[in-house]
């Protein structure tokens, strides 16, 4: 998940120093994860990777085996995202589920159910904020980030293969300022978890301009209309259950930049050269997976 812009300001004190309470919240939601919750529900990501979503994976030797790295990856399958849970079993197999990392969620999960977020946290999930995502990575951990949000996650399935960011460039930033490698992640067929048909969030933005509220009081961004578990046809960005449908995942070359610091992420023209070339990259790695997959199959 993207960075929100309304979360982008933060409260800081005169010598632009965190305020001790959003540190308070940094330390709380970063010592939620809890490892051994994680080894628990092994087993059931195991039998959903094995034989519902049937998962063929590769590039995992691209991931060094120690230090910090910005998993950056491209939503699909709507709010149920099953290529992003399969990855992450995919990681805690490999690497174990005491090695950190962290993923990225929009804050408004917790407005909508503190409970889900609250169960979230302890995989791993975090409030997408830059200060957040800094913090995690002075843990040492690795970060997990789809910047595409909600835009990306409902996209239509005529753009299934299409790597769709939004213009949302934090996560460049936050590289740059790091100083750590990018490490794109894709898949093919988890966006045919559901059918994305069109996106009405227009029409629905007329009608809450004259009167209609918004569920939670959260303008979401999108409207999809979407065929799929288990509401048949449903109208809204509401949760979903995945189709069965093989998932093929894929880790990508490390993309690193020229520059890095803190210059290079204040430099507006860098990074949205360095934001091109990953999204240019991503694209074409997808390519490569689809035309892969098609042939496998």
């Amino acid at each position: 998940m993207e960075f929100p812009k309304q979360v982008e300001k933060i409260s800081v004190s005169a010598d632009n120093t965190l305020t001790s309470e959003f540190s308070k919240k940094i330390h709380h939601s970063l010592t939620q994860r809890d490892a051994q919750f994680i080894e628990s529900l092994m087993p059931v990501w195991e039998w959903f990777y094995r034989y519902y979503f049937q998962v063929k994976t590769d590039g995992w030797h691209h991931i060094p085996t120690t230090g910090k790295v910005l998993l950056v990856g491209s939503h699909n399958g709507g709010m149920a995202s099953p290529d992003l849970i399969m990855m992450m079993y995919d990681w805690f197999s490999r690497f174990g589920t005491e090695r950190l990392v962290y993923g990225l969620m929009h804050p408004s999960a917790w407005k909508v159910s503190p409970e889900i977020a609250g169960l979230a946290q302890k995989f791993g999930a975090i409030v997408a904020h830059p200060k957040m995502a800094s913090a995690a990575f002075d843990r040492g951990a690795s970060v997990l980030v789809y910047p595409g949000g909600q835009y990306d996650m409902f996209r239509p399935h005529s753009q299934r293969h299409k790597i769709h960011f939004a213009d949302h460039q934090g996560f460049v930033k936050l590289a740059l300022k790091q100083e750590v490698p990018i490490i794109p992640v894709i898949s093919v067929g988890a966006h045919d978890s559901l059918i994305v048909l069109c996106d009405c969030y227009d029409f629905v933005k007329q009608l809450h301009q004259w009167g209609l509220p918004w569920l939670y009081q959260i303008d979401p961004g999108v409207f999809p209309i979407y065929l799929g578990l288990p509401w048949g046809l449903s109208i809204g960005p509401l949760p979903n259950i995945p189709l069965p449908v093989q998932i093929h995942t894929r880790v990508c070359h490390p993309i690193t930049f020229e520059r890095y610091g803190r210059d290079a992420a204040r430099d507006r023209n860098y990074v949205n050269a360095c934001y091109e070339i990953v999204q240019s990259q991503m694209q074409e790695e997808l390519n490569n997976l689809v035309r892969d997959s098609q042939k496998s199959s």
